[in-house]
Order: structure tokens, then C-alpha cells, then sequence
């Protein structure tokens, strides 16, 4: 296999049905885990600054000729998106020494939160969607990471009494 389709469905994951943004979006959970525990939230920042333009050029090169911009077995998007949402996650973690699978709940949500999220596509989510090509593909999934992230500090907030 050539290495834009290797990044852009994660070594095959999106070929897995049914429901294959789901599948991506779930192997995404151990690779964060993995980069944050290397490196803390800085190693999972430089893993996000690297896969997203590697995911840009790769369902750029993967989509090229065909006629569908987001083919459902592209989820490098879904990896992309799903890291956005465990930022508020490892950046807790990793500021405050505590280990990151302490806080499960927080991963429940960031992946449910995203999911919605990616599924709905509300307000610029869709926008960006709409957009099509490869920017496109990658845009939607970083707005509903961003979506997810906040919610995420949201319910983070309501559980610690702060809202």
C-alpha cells in the first residue's frame, strides 16, 4: 500500500465496518494515551501539528481523481479531531501530575462529545463540511474537536462545582 492511503484510512482502519469514523475515532484513544504518556501535552500538541498536515496531504493525494472529497474509509480526519477533544484531558493531567486515565470519565465524554459532534455537524462543523476537498475533510473534524474539547471542560466544571 502507498503511504497516503496507510495515514489517510490509519493502516486500514477505516476499511472496518460498520460505522468506520467511529472505528478511527476509537484508535485515536490509545495513540493520544500513548503520546501522553511519552511526552505529556506537549508531545500530544506535536502529535496533532504533525498528523494534521500529514492527514491534509494524505486525503489530498488518496481523494485525487475520484469523485467523492471524503470518502467514508478516510478517518485520519477522525484522529485529528478526536485528539482536539482530550487537549483540556492531557493538558490537566500533565499540569497537575495526575495520571491520565484517572480521569476515564473526561474520556467517555471527549469521545462521545466528538462523535455528536462529527455526526450533527452543527453551525461551522457543517460549514466546513460543505467546503469540500481535502481542507475541507480535515476542517469539519477540527471545529467538532474544538466543539468536544469545550464541552468537555464544560461538564469538567460542572462535576468540580465550579459553573
Amino acid at each position: 500500500m502507498n503511504p497516503a492511503h496507510l495515514i489517510a484510512t490509519l493502516i486500514g482502519v477505516g476499511h472496518i465496518r460498520p460505522a468506520p469514523g467511529t472505528w478511527g475515532s476509537l484508535i485515536a484513544l490509545p495513540y493520544a494515551w500513548l503520546l501522553h504518556v511519552i511526552g505529556g501535552f506537549p508531545l500530544l500538541i506535536i502529535g496533532l501539528l504533525v498528523a494534521f498536515p500529514a492527514g491534509w496531504w494524505a486525503t489530498a493525494r488518496y481523494t485525487a481523481g475520484g469523485a467523492d472529497h471524503d470518502p467514508s474509509e478516510v478517518v485520519v480526519d477522525e484522529l485529528v479531531g478526536q485528539w482536539i477533544a482530550l487537549l483540556p484531558l492531557s493538558y490537566a493531567a500533565w499540569s497537575m501530575q495526575i495520571p491520565i486515565l484517572a480521569m476515564w470519565p473526561g474520556w467517555i465524554a471527549a469521545f462521545a462529545l466528538f462523535r455528536l459532534f462529527d455526526i450533527w455537524k452543527p453551525l461551522i462543523i457543517g460549514w466546513a463540511d460543505r467546503q469540500g476537498g481535502p481542507l475541507g475533510v480535515m476542517l469539519d473534524d477540527i471545529f467538532a474537536g474544538v466543539f468536544a474539547a469545550l464541552g468537555v471542560m464544560a461538564l469538567a466544571a460542572l462535576y468540580h462545582g465550579v459553573l
